[in-house]
C-alpha cells in the first residue's frame, strides 16, 4: 500500500487552461486551473529551460507555473513595438497583393482595346492570373507548413517580383498571357503572411490587427487607381506593371528581417529557435518573459490535405471552400463588373421616358478616361466602410454571423446595383474569413488550411470574368443575380459553421479539443506527437 501511494505521488501532473487565458490572467489563481493526474508513463514532449533573466511581476505571469507554451508567451508578452513592425511589413504585402489585383481591371480594357482583343481574349487574361493563384494556393500552403512560414513567404514574393516586372516587356499577347499566370503562380503564397501574422498577435488583438491590416489592402486598390490616372495617359500601361511592383521590391527587401514563426519551430523541434525568436519579442516589446520552462511538441506529420478532412474538421473545411469561393467570385467580378459598365458610359441606357432600364448594355471598345478614374477611384474608396463596420462588429456578433451578415446585405445590394456599398460589405466579408480561417485551424495545418481555401477562392476569381465580362453582353440584370444568389448560400453556409473562434486562443495540435489549452505535459498528446 505505502509503495503504491509512492507511486502515485510521482505521477506525472497536467494543468489544463480554458482556450485564451494568458499567463497573466487574474483567473488563473482562482478556479481558471484544473490539476488531474494521468495514469501512466511520462509524455514524448520536450522542455526547455529559461536562461534567469528579469524578475517578473506577479500579476504578469503565474509565478507558480513552471511550464508554459508558445500561446503563454505570446498572451504574456503582450503587443507592442514588434507587432507594429510586423503590422507594416504584412502591410506591404497586402498593399503589393491588391494592386496585382487591381491591375488587372485597368489592363484588360486597355489591351482590349490597343490589341483589339476579342471578349474572351480579354476575360481570359484576367482569369489565368486566377489559374495560377488557383494551382499555387495549396502548395504554398504546404510549403510553408513543412518548411515556414518565412520560407514560403519569401519564395513567392521573389517569384511574384520577378514575373511582374518581366511581363511589363511581353511583345504579344501569348507573352503576357503565360507572364502574368506566373505573377498568379507568386500570389498565391501572399495569403501566407497572415498565417505568419495571426500566430504572433496575442489572442484579444488578433481580429482588430488582421482587419486593420486588410487596410492595407484597400490602400493598395486606391494607389493603383491613383497611379494609372498619373501613369496610362504618359507613359502607359508597360510602365504600370513596373511601377506597381514598388512595395512587392520593398517587401522583398525587408522580409528578411521577419523571424519565423515560433508555432511552427515548436511544432517542428527547432525549441531553441523558438525561444529566441520569443525572447527577441519580448525585447522589442520591453516586456520580461514568463517563468518556467518552455514545452515543445514535435511533430513530423505536417500539412497533410487529410488533416483537413478529420471528423473534428471536415464541415468546416467545406462550407469554408464555398464562403472563400464565393467571397472571391463576387468581389473580383464586382471589380471587373464596373470597369466594363464604366466602358459603356453608365450602367444601362434609358428608354425615351426614362423609367425602364434596357436588359443589355452595348459595351464596345472604349479607353478608360479621367472620369472613368473617378468613378473606380470612389468605388474602391467605399471599402473603407466595410473595414471599419467589421472591425466594429466582429468582437461584438462573432466571426460567422460578420460574414454572414456582410454576405447578405451584399447580395441586396448587388441586386439595386449599388456597386458602393456592395463593395464596402463584400470586402468586408472577405476580411471575415482572413481573421476565421487561422483561427480554426490547429498549427500543423494552419498554412495549409488557409492555403486551401485561397485556392477555392481563386477558383471563383477565375470563372468570374466570364460573368461580369461576357454574360455582361447578354444580360446586366442576369448577370447580378448570379452574384447576388451565390452570397445569399454564403451568408447560410456562415451560419452552419460548426465552430466559433470568438475570444479562443489558436490550436496547437490537432488532438486538442476546442475549449481547452493545454497547460503542462500529457501523455494523450504522446500520439500526435514525435520526440525529437
Amino acid at each position: 500500500m505505502d509503495e503504491d501511494l509512492f507511486q502515485l505521488r510521482h505521477l506525472p501532473v497536467v494543468k489544463f487552461r480554458r482556450t485564451g487565458e494568458s499567463a497573466r490572467s487574474e483567473d488563473d489563481t482562482c478556479s481558471g486551473e484544473h490539476e488531474i493526474e494521468i495514469e501512466g508513463v511520462r509524455s514524448e514532449l520536450e522542455q526547455v529551460e529559461l536562461e534567469d533573466g528579469a524578475t517578473v511581476p506577479k500579476d504578469f505571469a503565474n509565478p507558480t507555473d513552471d511550464v508554459f507554451m508558445v500561446e503563454d508567451a505570446v498572451e504574456a508578452i503582450g503587443f507592442g513595438k514588434f507587432q507594429w513592425k510586423l503590422s507594416v511589413l504584412t502591410g506591404l504585402a497586402w498593399m503589393a497583393d491588391a494592386m496585382e489585383m487591381m491591375i488587372l481591371s485597368i489592363l484588360a480594357p486597355q489591351l482590349h482595346c490597343e490589341w483589339r482583343l476579342p471578349s474572351w481574349q480579354v476575360a481570359f487574361l484576367t482569369s489565368v492570373v486566377f489559374v495560377g493563384m488557383m494551382s499555387s494556393s495549396s502548395l504554398w500552403g504546404n510549403i510553408s507548413d513543412q518548411y515556414g512560414r518565412k520560407t514560403g513567404l519569401k519564395v513567392s514574393v521573389l517569384w511574384t517580383l520577378y514575373y511582374g516586372i518581366l511581363s511589363a516587356f511581353s511583345p504579344i499577347y501569348s507573352w503576357i498571357l503565360v507572364l502574368r499566370g506566373l505573377v498568379g503562380f507568386g500570389i498565391g503564397g501572399v495569403p501566407q503572411s497572415v498565417t505568419l501574422y495571426a500566430e504572433f498577435l496575442p489572442m484579444k488583438s488578433r481580429a482588430k490587427c488582421i482587419l486593420l491590416i486588410e487596410v492595407f489592402w484597400a490602400f493598395g486598390t486606391v494607389f493603383e487607381v491613383l497611379l494609372a490616372v498619373v501613369v496610362m495617359p504618359t507613359l502607359g500601361w508597360r510602365w504600370l506593371l513596373i511601377l506597381s511592383a514598388v512595395p512587392l521590391m520593398i517587401f522583398a527587401i525587408l522580409c528578411f528581417w521577419l523571424p519565423e514563426s515560433a508555432r511552427y519551430d515548436v511544432l517542428s523541434g527547432n525549441q531553441e529557435k523558438a525561444l529566441a525568436t520569443l525572447k527577441r519579442i519580448a525585447t522589442e516589446n520591453g516586456a520580461p518573459m514568463p517563468l518556467g520552462k518552455l514545452i515543445v511538441a514535435r511533430q513530423e506529420d505536417r500539412g497533410r490535405i487529410q488533416d483537413l478532412f478529420t471528423p473534428e474538421f471536415r464541415m468546416t473545411t467545406i462550407l469554408l471552400w464555398f464562403i472563400w469561393f464565393s467571397n472571391a467570385f463576387s468581389y473580383y467580378g464586382l471589380v471587373l463588373l464596373t470597369t466594363e459598365l464604366f466602358q459603356e458610359g453608365d450602367v444601362c441606357s434609358m428608354t425615351a421616358g426614362g423609367r425602364k432600364p434596357e436588359g443589355r448594355c452595348s459595351l464596345e471598345c472604349k479607353y478608360l478616361n479621367a472620369t472613368d478614374y473617378t468613378d473606380l477611384l470612389w468605388t474602391t474608396l467605399s471599402e473603407f466602410p466595410g473595414v471599419l463596420v467589421t472591425l466594429w462588429i466582429i468582437d461584438r456578433i462573432g466571426r460567422k454571423k460578420t460574414m454572414a451578415v456582410s454576405f447578405f446585405i451584399f447580395s441586396f445590394f448587388a441586386l439595386l446595383l449599388f456597386a458602393c456599398v456592395g463593395r464596402a460589405f463584400i470586402s468586408g466579408g472577405f476580411q471575415a474569413a482572413y481573421v476565421y480561417t487561422p483561427e480554426v485551424y490547429p498549427t500543423a495545418t494552419r498554412a495549409l488550411g488557409l492555403g486551401t481555401c485561397s485556392g477555392m477562392a481563386r477558383v471563383g476569381a477565375l470563372i468570374t470574368p466570364f460573368i461580369a465580362q461576357v454574360m455582361l453582353e447578354s444580360s446586366v440584370y442576369l448577370t447580378l443575380s448570379v452574384y447576388s444568389g451565390c452570397c445569399l448560400l454564403a451568408a447560410l453556409a456562415s451560419c452552419f459553421l460548426p465552430i466559433e473562434t470568438m475570444g479562443r486562443g489558436l490550436q496547437e495540435s490537432s488532438q486538442q479539443e476546442w475549449g481547452q489549452e493545454m497547460v503542462g505535459r500529457t501523455h494523450h498528446s504522446s500520439s500526435s506527437t514525435r520526440s525529437t
